[in-house]
């Protein structure tokens, strides 16, 4: 029997879910909830006894739930001191349910420095105290150092394995700032030798999870333990992904999500899609599809092959959502219409060949400046001439006869196809009555797609959900969307996207 549940998640989170089938025991229906709800934490669930006048109770026998129920979800605190840190990141099942659960959410703007044991609050809010009194600053010792250490390694960690230099300088400034009484005497900044203890400690915290057996640093030997050719080295985010090689969900493995891949191909071979049921395979199957196209760095073609579902335009959107937790559709076109103002001033100012190149792009724009597709298509097309990118070889053009044409030289392009009986010029061209198809690797993978715009977004989106190297010719212009447009990985620039920047910004 079917069960329908309104569960509260937090105060201002209550959501209604269907349970297909009714879980054997409590543990089951924390399965279930876990994965319906892609909670990252560890919880108990409690309900409304209806005999208790709805007071919350602890569950302990499924029967227990009234027909429609009203649950809690009640996090754990998992936070370990400085004696059992070791012990809970090697523990069972608390780990395995903290290893197979997805990251949820990015990286955070101000990183907010956890809790820790009992002790070191207690000898923390002493120090800080006095610091505030006369400037004193705590003596910290080994045993303190250490669990303040592995609480902030262990934070880090839900937000990605391998921190950048400014995650770990932004860490070390939130600990002094939240504790002052940490700040170290010696040092320029207050938390330089903070910093570098981090850096240490999370390698260490890296490699206890390789041995608990975490996905995503299990790759991630070191460096001289190998030779770094094309297809072996370290192999982590570059990207600012949040779920870059997920471990297999609870009660799964290599060999069940195997079978579930097969009866996705032959879902995909039905008519009409059932997208709802072709979603939820998906979702089940990423980690094993984040493992093979990591581990193996397929051929295009062999991905297309086995997962034919990821070049779906709603499961390619999807796929970057599971990767970096965004909403790239949206994200995209918000960031592309805030900026295009600017940037068209921008070109308008150019001189030389640049100016020439981006003048041309621009009268277009003059004739149909109502048209929000233009100026979207004017933007992505001028961007590569302003950041000094050679787009020659990644616009390309053709007519609609000649689609199945020889693309073996084009490892990543955006193809422009025009009707037979319609005037082309040049792949530059703002018609917005021309498709647009995607190449990699020499193969056009999807086609039809409406607008250039649109098909930026999605063979950016590709270009996460398949590993890829962006086009050499055009990687100024992908890092620009990226880090400036929207905001995914580190704020070091090159001059020439620092410069654009500032000019974007000022």
């Amino acid at each position: 029997m079917s069960m329908t549940l309104r569960v509260i998640v937090h105060d201002s989170d209550i959501r209604k879910v269907v349970i297909e089938e009714t879980p054997a025991d409590a543990d089951a229906l924390k399965q279930v909830l876990q994965k319906k709800l892609q909670l990252a934490y560890p919880f108990n669930i409690q309900y409304e006894d209806p005999f208790f006048n709805n007071a919350l109770c602890n569950i302990s026998d499924i029967n227990d739930l009234p027909e429609r129920a009203t649950v809690k979800i009640i996090p754990l605190d998992t936070s370990p001191s400085s004696s059992q840190a070791d012990t809970i990141i090697l523990s069972g099942s608390d780990t395995s349910e903290q290893l197979s659960a997805e990251r949820q959410i990015v990286w955070p703007d101000e990183f907010e420095i956890p809790k820790f044991s009992v002790n070191v609050e207690y000898r923390l809010r002493q120090g800080n105290l006095a610091f505030m009194k006369d400037g004193t600053t705590a003596d910290v010792g080994r045993d303190i150092k250490h669990d303040i250490l592995e609480g902030l390694a262990g934070a880090i960690y839900t937000f990605r394995a391998y921190p950048s230099d400014e995650d770990f300088t932004q860490v070390a400034a939130a600990l002094i700032k939240t504790h002052p009484c940490l700040t170290e005497q010696g040092s320029t900044s207050g938390f330089a030798g903070w910093k570098n203890s981090l850096k240490f400690k999370m390698a260490n915290y890296r490699s206890k999870m390789r041995k608990s057996g975490c996905s995503d640093v299990a790759i991630g030997e070191k460096r001289g333990a190998m030779k770094a050719t094309k297809h072996q080295g370290i192999k982590k985010p570059r990207r600012s992904e949040l779920n870059f090689l997920p471990n297999f969900p609870n009660g799964e493995d290599e060999e069940s999500q195997k079978r579930t891949r097969i009866e996705l191909v032959e879902e995909m071979k039905r008519r009409p899609l059932n997208m709802s049921l072709i979603g939820q395979k998906m979702d089940s199957t990423f980690a094993l599809r984040r493992k093979e196209i990591v581990h193996s760095e397929p051929l295009v073609s062999d991905i297309l092959e086995k997962w034919p579902a990821l070049f779906l335009e709603s499961q390619i959107f999807a796929e970057f959502n599971r990767i970096s937790g965004r909403n790239l559709r949206s994200e995209f076109y918000t960031a592309l219409d805030t900026h295009s103002a600017r940037l068209i001033e921008i070109f308008k100012k150019r001189g030389g060949n640049q100016g020439k190149k981006l003048d041309e792009i621009l009268q277009q724009v003059f004739s149909k400046s109502s048209d929000v597709t233009v100026v979207r298509t004017a933007v992505l097309q001028g961007l590569p001439v302003l950041l000094g990118d050679e787009s020659e070889d990644f616009f390309r053009m053709c007519f609609d006869v000649d689609v199945e044409a020889d693309f073996s030289g084009v490892d990543v392009g955006l193809l422009t196809v025009f009707c037979e009986d319609m005037p082309a010029r040049c792949p530059n061209d703002l018609n917005v009555d021309a498709k647009r198809a995607i190449i990699l690797e020499g193969k056009v993978v999807m086609d039809d797609v409406p607008t250039l715009p649109h098909a930026v977004c999605l063979l950016f989106a590709l270009i996460y959900a398949l590993n890829l190297d962006y086009p050499k010719t055009m990687s100024n212009t992908f890092e620009f969307v990226q880090r400036v447009m929207l905001s995914l990985g580190g704020k070091n620039l090159k001059p020439k996207l620092q410069t654009l920047k500032n000019q974007l910004f000022s």
